[in-house]
């Protein structure tokens, strides 16, 4: 999962030495959750979609987290509890047959949409024919059911591998072969049921009814959206959904505010109650000092890097590539991210299954000069792309003068956040040769580090994620292969030799994992706050002190 801003809040950054899963206990259950007035949040950028089956960003997945509900789900809580995947909308964890292939569920009978509308499984159906038919960048999750590569070319008849019965709630889903992520995938938003009847289009004007605690009752896309209660939370979902939050707000407004520093002094003031994107790093220090116990620091499963297009020159070259990884100094832009950003120079990042620590580019200007000299591109005049979120600006052009110490003539491109990953995931785009990147968390398993990002897989016309345009056939097929077995001890020492091997053909340029930053006004109850590694800020953990 990306993110539009400095990171996918978590999602999403390094999970450091929390070794304990925590019970259900303490999640909180709606009946007896009070009733207090309006949460007030901020935001550099609207997300880039309010439609849980297209949202590529944590922006967009945190703010649809507590309305749109999948078949499974997680923990409501940070670190490693919040890597739990539990029913969700339906009564227990997939049945697993057929040697791994068919996945059987049963939704909650009695669940219902906030507008009234019973919850069938049929509409699970419904929403990944959306996805497809949308051509989502969520789409991948989906094609090893058999019959949706049909449909996504064909847009009609439905999904062969999806039967359902609405009388009886039963979901079963036949696969092409077996997969050791489709659970995870199946608790992502993209597979959260909407009505029979939403239309295949983009609804974040007019977002479909809800199941969660919460609906989206208004939006005015770039400027502003805003939640109220799901009136059928409370008659219906909460009572077969105990193990969800239900929130402590009867109503949550979020403004977009373009200026970050203009979010910080209205939270310290009290005019907003938290900001939903991390602080300028320039503000850090002062809240630090100022504001401690208002500043909640939660570590995230991330990956921060400059992704580098394989495809052409003068990137196609590895010693070019590899000249990059030596010329960048990850310390340097971790001072530029003040400290939010901990070194790191590989794919897999620290708690994520398969990731061991090891250093494939130490910092050696020399020697990438050296290699420099050996590849000699006759392509020197690139585009350096980043958005315009002060951190990530500031990483993009101390990027663009490690460019020009190399030799090569760098122009940097700067995009808005709430545009920047639409623009250059849609290859149609002209000059996309390097630039900044992140990843957070769609599923706590290393295959959402590889698969979406640096396999043939990923690379789509529009809502590409695999920027680099990466493809190398032997190491799609041994991601491909490890994919299709359970998580074991085997398997994670390949993701290890996995993250070797892709750090030698050096598509990227890693430069660190983030803990990420959300600074709330002295009306919150900042302990309670909730930045899931999945989800990002869990909008149901905010309560007034």
């Amino acid at each position: 999962m990306i993110s539009q801003g400095i990171a996918k809040t978590i999602s999403l950054v390094a999970l450091a030495a929390i070794v304990a899963v925590l019970g259900l206990g303490g999640c909180g259950s709606s009946s007896d959750a009070p009733q207090d007035g309006t949460l007030h949040g901020v935001t550099v950028t609207f997300p880039d979609y309010l439609d849980p089956a297209l949202s590529l960003s944590i922006e967009g997945v945190s703010a649809m987290w507590n309305t749109y509900l999948p078949l499974l789900t997680y923990v409501h809580a940070d670190g490693a509890a919040g890597t739990k995947l539990i029913p969700g909308l339906a009564r227990a964890l997939p049945r697993i047959g057929d040697g791994g292939r068919t996945y059987t569920l049963f939704l909650r009978q009695g669940l219902r949409y906030s507008d009234g509308t019973p919850v069938r499984a049929s509409d699970f159906s419904h929403e990944i024919e959306r996805v497809l038919a949308l051509s989502s960048g969520g789409s991948g999750f989906f094609d090893d059911i058999v019959g949706a590569e049909r449909f996504q070319e064909t847009k009609h008849g439905g999904i062969a591998g999806i039967r359902t019965d609405d009388g009886s709630g039963r979901i079963t889903i036949h696969l092409r072969e077996p997969s050791g992520t489709f659970t995870y995938e199946l608790a992502t938003l993209f597979a959260a049921p909407v009505p029979g009847d939403t239309p295949d289009e983009d609804m974040t004007a007019d977002p479909p009814p809800a199941t969660g605690p919460y609906e989206i009752v208004s939006t005015r896309p770039g400027r502003s959206w805003e939640y109220r209660r799901n009136p059928e939370w409370a008659a219906h979902n909460a009572k077969l959904l105990p193990q969800l939050p239900s929130g402590h707000y009867d109503r949550i407004e979020i403004d977009v505010v373009t200026n970050p520093q203009t979010e910080v002094n209205d939270v310290e003031k009290g005019k907003a109650d938290w900001m939903v994107n991390p602080p300028p790093s320039e503000r850090i220090g002062s809240l630090r000092q100022d504001f401690d116990e208002q500043l909640v620091v939660t570590p995230q499963i991330s990956v921060f890097y400059f992704w580098m297009n394989t495809s052409a020159p003068p990137f196609d070259d590895v010693r070019v590539r590899r000249a990059v990884n030596y010329a960048i100094d990850p310390r340097a832009l971790a001072r530029i991210y003040a400290g939010q950003v901990a070194p790191m120079q590989q794919i897999l990042p620290p708690a994520m299954p398969g990731h061991v620590a090891y250093t494939p580019f130490p910092h050696d200007l020399a020697k990438a000069k050296e290699l420099m000299a050996a590849a000699d591109p006759k392509d020197r005049q690139i585009d350096v792309w980043t958005n315009s979120y002060p951190a990530n600006l500031e990483a993009g052009e101390y990027y663009e003068g490690v460019l020009r110490e190399l030799g090569f003539e760098p122009k940097l491109k700067t995009l808005d956040p709430a545009n920047y990953f639409t623009v250059i995931g849609n290859l149609s785009t002209p000059d996309l040769d390097t630039g900044w990147g992140n990843w957070l968390l769609d599923y706590p398993h290393p295959n959402d580090y590889f698969e979406p990002q640096l396999t043939k897989d990923g690379i789509q016309q529009t809502n590409n994620t695999n920027w680099a345009q990466f493809d190398d056939p032997a190491l799609s097929a041994e991601v491909a292969r490890l994919r299709r077995e359970p998580l074991g001890p085997a398997q994670k020492r390949a993701y290890a030799r996995l993250d070797r091997e892709y750090m030698r053909q050096a598509p990227w340029a890693p430069f660190g994992t983030i803990a990420f930053n959300t600074f709330v006004s002295s009306a919150i109850e900042a302990d309670d706050v909730v930045v899931s590694p999945i989800y990002g800020q869990d909008l149901a953990s905010f309560q007034p002190k």
